[in-house]
């Protein structure tokens, strides 16, 4: 009689590897190397896969993924941190990225106020550098330039610190930068609306927008560590303080946008919240475009800014460059 040798089973994946193991799920005989625990028994690497794509990941309250580590905070304290160095290793680069809205550029280097009839070259937002409303939200007063010098960056960042990781935390990664760039665009613009002949730098828009965001978010939520009713008065203060030596316009322009841009994410639909963000871009865009074409005019119409004098933008004299 002819004795019949059974053939042993090996992994699916691995076929000199002896096993008689199966994945609980497609029955495949799966090794050591690919058995994967499972709630009954185990499972092979790809039913495990396949399992971990219909796994709804975690969201915050207001529809964002839940992120442990506030990366977009850090992010943005690198961002201005490294403009910081380059401001101090290169000054000049102040006068072509902060959040001048007109002004003229002349033969000699030199920036000087709006005035018609100049034969200068005219720069600024109005003048088509748009780049401007975002990038003046990053740079900060010079250490020996004003009356705040490093202290500038400094309270801004701790601000940022502070308000940035725990309205990250409730937001999630891409609404929070949403919001903080809404915020700051929304800063620049008020700041072009009402005064478009000053020099502006600092985050402290985008910082009073999310103070107001973190208030109505804490209010939603019913849930306030940070005090937020204490803490949008103290901003609301400051504003009101502050408005004789910093751009205030900026500072209301950040908290008005940043307040109404919470109130979309925190009321509307998660489905709705893109809308939203690209609805206030859009806004924001408009008001940029009207105040431009209002510009032209002046200059069509031959008139002048101001009616002193043209004077250079000399860096270090007071009140020549408005701090957020």
């Amino acid at each position: 009689m002819e004795e019949q040798i059974s053939e042993v089973p090996t992994c699916y994946r691995h076929s000199k590897s002896e096993t008689y193991v199966r994945c609980t799920r497609c029955d495949r005989y799966i090794c050591p190397d690919c058995m994967r625990d499972a709630a009954v028994g185990h499972q092979c690497v790809e039913c495990v896969r396949e399992g971990n794509k219909s796994v709804r990941q975690a969201r915050t309250v207001f529809g964002g993924k839940v992120s442990a580590v506030p990366v977009v905070t850090y992010a943005l304290i690198a961002i201005i941190v490294l403009a910081y160095a380059g401001e101090i290793a290169m000054p000049s680069i102040v006068d072509r990225l902060d959040g001048l809205g007109i002004g003229l550029l002349g033969a000699d280097g030199q920036y000087y106020v709006y005035e018609s009839d100049t034969g200068l070259t005219p720069i600024g937002v109005a003048a088509g550098e748009w780049y401007r409303l975002i990038t003046a939200n990053f740079l900060h007063l010079q250490p020996t330039e004003g009356g705040f010098g490093i202290l500038h960056i400094v309270f801004n960042l701790y601000w940022l610190w502070t308000l940035g990781r725990a309205v990250e935390e409730m937001l999630g990664r891409l609404r929070f930068v949403g919001l903080y760039l809404l915020a700051a665009v929304g800063s620049s613009v008020f700041e072009y609306l009402i005064s478009p002949d000053t020099e502006a730098v600092g985050a402290s828009g985008a910082i009073f927008g999310l103070a107001a965001a973190y208030f109505v978010f804490s209010r939603r939520l019913g849930h306030d560590p940070l005090g937020g009713g204490r803490l949008i008065m103290f901003f609301l203060i400051w504003l009101v303080i502050s408005a004789g030596f910093t751009s205030w316009e900026g500072h209301l322009g950040g908290l008005i946008v940043g307040g109404a841009t919470a109130l979309a994410l925190a009321y509307l639909p998660r489905k709705y919240h893109l809308a939203a963000m690209g609805a206030m871009l859009v806004l924001l865009a408009v008001l940029v475009a009207v105040k431009t074409h209002d510009l032209g005019l002046l200059w069509s119409s031959g008139s002048s800014l101001n009616q002193g004098d043209a004077e250079a933008y000399v860096r270090g004299l007071p009140g020549e460059v408005a701090r957020q």
